[in-house]
């Protein structure tokens, strides 16, 4: 039973180095979560190796596997302060600075984007500023976490909207950028310095690059007539071929696709054909049905699935 990514190490490792390239100086690479389905070991054995001097994660709760040569950027604020005081964390309200009241590290201070997810408003700036420093805080940048919407000529615009609003010489992170409009934002913004976290850009490319590929292995292949019933619910077999044991579930994120016709919810393909499913998937089964006459797979067949990375936990990582 796997659930496997295939990379094409050639192709991915021309991805990244020719992303990174291409943002340059400023690059934050970002490991957060699953690790876009590579783990977060293996990424940031990639930063470590490339000479990256910082790398963001997504929680306090993701700083134990950092390695010591990486100083980390925690993304989302805590309410309660990590043991390790080597981490940069982020504040975006008095109240989380409050939280962090005894704890004297280094702090980001989220501004508010029209995401209006975490941030503080102009306003609002300077009373956070403050709060941060009487609690014995170093303030190292402000950060805009800025949304996928729009384009970029719009992020831009965000971005211009608050350097006013800005203490001089104070650095500032930005996301979901091109390199191209990264490197107009620095150039129209020399006085400071700028940074740009980059995830799924850098790891997957925006699409996904062809050089990664998320499978499932077959494990039983059961005759089946129409009216048979099978699965957990007792489901009904509409047509005579074949239910096959996929081993991939809800214990690796594995589950229907959001679609409005439940002929297209099942992730899992064969031969370029969609294999409908015989009911949602389970821990780490899911049971499909190949029509007889249809191209089936045997036992130890790989099915392709159909899932973002970001959501799923795999078994293995093969470098082809």
């Amino acid at each position: 039973m796997t659930v496997r990514l295939t990379v094409e190490r050639a192709a991915w490792d021309d991805h990244v180095q020719h992303t990174a390239a291409a943002y340059g100086h400023g690059l934050v690479p970002v490991v957060k979560g699953n690790g876009y389905g590579f783990g977060r070991g293996l990424l940031h054995e990639v930063v470590r190796s490339a000479g990256a001097p910082m790398v963001c994660v997504g929680t306090t709760h993701e700083l134990h596997d950092v390695p010591p040569a990486l100083t980390p950027v925690v993304l989302t604020p805590t309410l309660a302060a990590p043991t390790t005081r080597r981490a940069v964390l982020t504040v975006a309200e008095v109240a989380h600075v409050e939280a962090l009241r005894g704890w004297h590290g280094s702090v980001m201070v989220k501004l508010r984007s029209s995401m209006r997810r975490y941030g503080a408003a102009p306003d609002e700036l300077a009373a956070v500023v403050a709060a941060a420093r009487s609690a014995g805080l170093t303030v190292e940048a402000y950060a805009l976490h800025l949304p996928l919407a729009g384009d970029d000529a719009a992020r831009r615009a965000e971005i211009d909207a608050w350097v006013p609003h800005l203490e001089p010489g104070v650095p500032v992170w930005v996301s979901h950028l091109s390199p191209e409009s990264f490197h107009a934002v620095r150039a129209g913004h020399a006085d400071r310095e700028w940074y740009v976290r980059v995830g799924t850009a850098l790891w997957h490319g925006v699409p996904r690059g062809p050089f990664l590929r998320l499978t499932a292995d077959v494990l039983q292949v059961t005759p089946v007539e129409p009216g048979e019933t099978g699965g957990y619910r007792h489901a009904t077999v509409s047509q005579r071929g074949s239910l096959v044991a996929i081993g991939a579930g809800t214990a690796h994120g594995i589950v229907p696709l959001d679609d409005v016709d439940p002929a297209r919810r099942s992730p899992f393909h064969f031969a370029r054909r969609r294999l409908a499913l015989l009911e949602p998937p389970h821990m780490h089964t899911t049971l499909v049905l190949v029509p007889e006459g249809a191209p089936c797979p045997a036992i130890g067949d790989e099915v392709d699935v159909q899932r973002p990375l970001t959501t799923v936990a795999v078994d293995e990582v093969r470098w082809a």
